[in-house]
């Protein structure tokens, strides 16, 4: 049970710490949305009469197509989350945004320090960052998934004991993955072998490996370094192709995502009241639709 926690809480999973988990209580991770209880009323729209406040500073991805990516040529931003940020500013009454690109592990501390205002970046909602951070209604679900090759041959979960699994640092993919494997029997999830900042860590019946981006994630299941990439469903879209499947009827976790800001700051209610806004009157479904 020590190997098991010792290698989840570290620098990286810190936000795993106050779930207090152990070999028996090692439950799934709570990531469903918010209720949506604050509603807009009528025509009488607070968020719309805020007036102009300057400039939003939004923590986005600049590397998941269709959600958030970064044409460096033009150094314009692209996605669903692109869209959603530039109306909720024109709703929060802001003149403009500046769109910061973020990455897994930095955009909880670039939060937390205020250089940006909200992390709208494939943030998924889960009880352990309710701690330090308010989120909006989820604009959008997903689940986390397992993708290889073709020619490995992989079809089912059993087909990978003894194989090795790839995460992207920084995400919360590798502690959810491990609780999967441990609850399906998989796996006993004790940690036999630690590598330097948990990246290489050797489990009874499997092996992770994590990697600084999706990119190079992508090409360690491409060269064989990996077995399979293990990743959000949004993010995964992005490195596949005829050569890649997903392994069937092994979901590692169901999320769904939302707009991240300060707690209790004055921002929270806003963005929260303007998101559900958004699904209410259809403008949501309707960014879903355009970069589905």
């Amino acid at each position: 049970m020590t190997n098991r926690l010792n290698w989840l809480v570290n620098e990286k999973f810190k936000e795993m710490q106050a779930l207090n988990l152990t070999r028996r209580s090692f439950g799934a991770l709570a990531l469903g949305a918010l209720p949506a209880s604050m509603l807009l009323a009528g025509c009488d729209n607070p968020v719309a009469d805020m007036g102009s406040k300057g400039t939003l500073r939004a923590g986005v991805r600049a590397d998941v197509v269709g959600f958030g990516y970064l044409n460096e040529d033009t150094g314009n931003y692209y996605g669903l989350e692109i869209d959603l940020v530039n109306d909720l500013v024109a709703r929060l009454g802001y003149g403009d945004v500046e769109f910061v690109t973020v990455l897994p592990e930095n955009r909880k501390e670039m939060l937390l320090d205020g250089q940006i205002d909200l992390i709208a970046a494939c943030y998924s909602i889960a009880d352990t960052r309710l701690e330090n951070f308010d989120f909006s209604p989820a604009y959008y679900d997903d689940r986390v998934i397992a993708v290889v090759q073709n020619s490995s041959l992989i079809e089912k979960i059993d087909d990978m004991r003894g194989l090795t699994f790839g995460t992207m640092s920084g995400a919360n993919t590798a502690p959810l993955l491990s609780i999967k494997l441990y609850e399906i029997g998989f796996s006993d999830g004790e940690a036999r072998a630690l590598g330097a900042n948990n990246d290489d860590v050797q489990f009874d019946t499997w092996h992770l490996l994590q990697f600084p981006s999706y990119e190079e994630l992508s090409d360690a299941l491409e060269d064989g370094t990996v077995d399979a990439m293990v990743l959000d469903g949004a993010i995964a879209q992005t490195y596949m192709d005829d050569k890649r499947h997903v392994i069937d009827g092994f979901v590692v976790a169901e999320q769904s995502f939302g707009i991240a800001t300060q707690k209790d700051s004055e921002l929270s209610a806003p963005v929260a009241e303007a998101v559900q806004a958004m699904l209410d009157d259809g403008t949501i479904a309707a960014l879903q639709d355009k970069w589905d």
